[in-house]
Parts: structure tokens; sequence; C-alpha cells
């Protein structure tokens, strides 16, 4: 399916991100797969086998809940044969429903937990053991349109972003969420959305945007949302820095904190917010207010 491309190619970046932090701050660290793709499994493990240099003395336990299908083991043993020795990889069999089993028999708490799951609900008990990871991280792949990131907060996320995967081709559509503690982790997250093979054949649907329009995967993705998302902000909570949107934008829509400030300057000249100083740099402490014609303004 279009929904797996992006989502394997959404955990290899993330991994390449994560993998680097975690055998630097623990001499043990876990990543475990539940996810029904078996490429994910198999790109997930070549990018294990790029930081071979990097695990002399370090301890890389790799998860891997078998729901793939029986040709999973014949994927996967060349390229656990390539591994070096301090990475272990264990295939169990079973679905996302074993990990909380799975991941204490591993030992996993307490050190760096990189977690990869699709799931037909955000179950407690499976976030409960996704987040016991120090720190922990989850990418998380449920059918949409439940809402995923009250349950990611409530298990101990502090920092939640979600997206709704949208194919082309009119298949069902994936709500996918990501939790972690790390700010330079979302951030690394937020940049993976944008870089993802564009020609998949999904879009995205940002469930904060009012208006529920779908974005083309880009680099420089089509600013409308973010305007109305700003916009939205400022009439709920009432004038903010450049500097707090920036950080909404990060913590609460798809979009990057560097998207924050091209939106700002189109809502400017439109009229629809203004600012004070009114001249100078647009950053840091300037302050940013609904303007009186937001409402009548056009900013899609």
């Amino acid at each position: 399916m279009a929904t797996d491309t992006v989502l394997r190619e959404l955990l290899v970046r993330q991994l390449d991100h994560w993998l680097p932090g975690a055998l630097h701050r623990s001499r043990r660290a876990t990543l475990a797969l539940s996810y029904p793709d078996p490429d994910a499994a198999e790109a997930a493990l070549r990018v294990v086998a790029e930081f071979a240099d990097r695990l002399r003395g370090r301890r890389l336990t790799v998860l891997v809940l078998a729901g793939g299908g029986p040709e999973l083991p014949a994927r996967l043993g060349p390229v656990e044969a390539t591994l070096p020795a301090d990475v272990a990889v264990h295939l169990v069999p079973g679905d996302a429903s074993r990990l909380p089993v799975v991941l204490k028999a591993a030992g996993a708490a307490g050190a760096p937990l990189l977690t990869m799951v699709d799931a037909a609900a955000a179950e407690p008990a499976l976030l409960a053991a996704a987040a016991t990871g120090r720190p922990a991280e989850l990418l998380l792949s449920a059918p949409a349109p439940a809402s995923l990131r009250p349950a990611l907060t409530g298990a101990g996320f502090a920092l939640v972003t979600e997206v709704e995967l949208v194919p082309a081709d009119g298949s069902p559509a994936r709500r996918v969420a990501f939790g972690t503690g790390l700010e330079k982790s979302l951030e690394a997250f937020k940049d993976a959305l944008w870089e993802v093979d564009e020609f998949a054949g999904v879009r995205y649907r940002d469930p904060e945007d009012p208006a529920g329009g779908l974005l083309d995967i880009a680099l420089h993705p089509e600013p409308g949302p973010l305007r109305r998302e700003l916009l939205a902000e400022l009439a709920r909570s009432g004038p903010r820095t450049v500097t707090e949107l920036r950080r909404h934008t990060l913590t609460a829509t798809v979009y990057r904190a560097a998207d924050t400030v091209g939106a700002l300057t189109s809502l400017l000249h439109s009229g629809a917010v203004r600012r004070d100083p009114e001249h100078g740099r647009l950053g840091g402490d300037v302050l940013i207010t609904a303007g009186p014609a937001a409402g009548a303004r056009s900013t899609a």
C-alpha cells in the first residue's frame, strides 16, 4: 500500500536520527517493530547495519513481532548475518497486543527505546509499555480518523504530533502519530514528514486544520492550512510572540517550526494579523495579534 511506503520511509529516517543518540546516551537500547509490512523490518535492519562501527561496547536489541507472515525470517536472515555481535535480533510470533510482554521480557525499560507499531487502536497497555524507555519514542499507525494525540499524551509522551495519510487511489487513510520527550526528535520527525517520497501516492491532512484540506508532500509545503491554524491559535489564546507561534507550529501542527515565519508574513501582507513592533526582523519577541480583518479576508 502507498501508506506502507511512507511509513517505512518515516521509520528509516527517524531510526537514522535516533540510533546515534541512543548509543551515545546508554550502553543498551531497544528497537521494537510490530508492523505487517516485512519491508519495514528489513529496511530497519539495514539502517542498523550502517552503524556497526558505533555499536562496539553497546548492546542493541531489535524485537520484531512477526505478524508479517512466514516469509519474514527468510527476508531478514541475510541482513541479520551482516550485523555485528552487539546486535541481538529476536523474531517473536504475534501482533502488537504482545508488545507489553515482549518489551518486559527484553528488559527494555529504563534505556532508549524506539517503537513502531501498527494497531487497530491506541491501547493503554501498549502505549504504557512503549513509554517505559528512557527516553522513549513511539511511531504509531492506526485507522483514521480517531485522534491518537490524547492517548499518547496520557501515556507520558510530552511531545506528540499526528498526521493523516490519505492515499490518492482511494484506499483507506491511516492516522500516524509520533510521541517523544525530546524536542530535537520531534524536529527530526517533522523534517522526515516533508522529505519522504513525494511520488508515493499519498497526501497529508493535518487534523488541526479547521478546513481539513489535503497537502501534497513537498520540501516547501503549501502554507494555507498553517495560516488557518495560526489564526485559530491567536483567536483562542490572544496575542503571541513569534517564538511562541513557532513552538505552536512544531508541537500542534504537521508543519515545521521553520514554516511559521513564511505563514506569518503572508498573514501580515493580507492584513489578517498585525505585529508589534511594526518594522524589523520578524522573529523572537515580535508580538503577533489577530487583525480586525482576520475573519473577513481569505488566508487559503
